[in-house]
């Protein structure tokens, strides 16, 4: 047996356990796209606006959908899996088999954070088929600014499990910190509306910095300098954050 095949059935195993939960399928995998379609039925979010430069509001909306995709994924999905598995002493017995916690742990950001990609990705995809959104103008500046997001909330989600002893309690500090990321990711209010000050506020934020820097290369510009700084700031605090507070039991 290959030294890789134990990491191999786990991400398998948690592969099919992700798929075989209805709840998580619809919010990671297709409410992103949903609230995409909802809001370019509106006739007057499809209509050219001074405010944001001549461009809809639908337009806007699809980087924001990407960051709801991220934030369902890495705050409502996976803590409350990681919590379960720690409760339940699965880590715990894990440490004493060859297939390490940290495998597992492994498998478990690999799993949701493709889910997210593949939900931004539909969310695009219909965005630009439903709706006439251009598809991002400047590919590789999305893809920093995508895989970086991607990296900061699933750190963000990491750090929310690793406060939280059970899966009732992370269930509940995922919703605690999930209204103010849908907040800054501009899901009630495009970040691009905000009054200049709350937007400038909101962009040192790990959400808000994402959606400065993927509206940005989804208008041909590479993203700002800070905006990618802030957010590999926040993955790395995060990061460091989840490690030192996580525990295995």
């Amino acid at each position: 047996m290959s030294a890789a095949s134990p990491a191999a059935t786990v991400l398998r195993t948690e592969l099919r356990l992700f798929g075989r939960e209805p709840a998580a399928l619809f919010w990671v995998m297709l409410s992103p796209t949903v609230l995409l379609v909802v809001l370019g039925l509106i006739p007057s979010f499809r209509e050219a606006s001074e405010d944001l430069g001549g461009r809809r509001v639908i337009d806007v909306y699809v980087p924001v959908a990407v960051l709801f995709a991220l934030i369902m994924a890495g705050l409502q999905a996976m803590p409350p899996v990681l919590a379960a598995y720690r409760e339940r002493g699965i880590l715990r017995r894990m440490s004493t088999t060859p297939v390490r916690p940290a495998t597992l742990l492994t498998a478990q950001l690999v799993v949701h954070g493709a889910a997210a990609l593949v939900s931004s990705l539909l969310a695009i995809t219909v965005g630009r088929l439903a709706f006439g959104v251009a598809l991002p103008e400047n590919l590789a500046g999305y893809a920093v600014a995508l895989l970086l997001a991607v990296a900061g909330t699933l750190a963000l989600g990491a750090a929310v499990c690793a406060v939280s002893r059970t899966q009732k309690i992370a269930t509940a500090v995922g919703s605690a910190v999930f209204f103010p990321s849908m907040f800054t990711a501009g899901v009630w209010v495009p970040v691009q509306s905000m009054p200049d000050t709350l937007r400038r506020i909101v962009e040192f934020s790990p959400l808000g910095a994402a959606s400065q820097a993927l509206d940005a290369a989804a208008s041909g510009g590479w993203p700002a300098g800070a905006a990618l700084g802030a957010m590999a700031l926040w993955t790395a605090a995060l990061t460091g954050a989840a490690v030192r507070w996580f525990r295995w039991e």
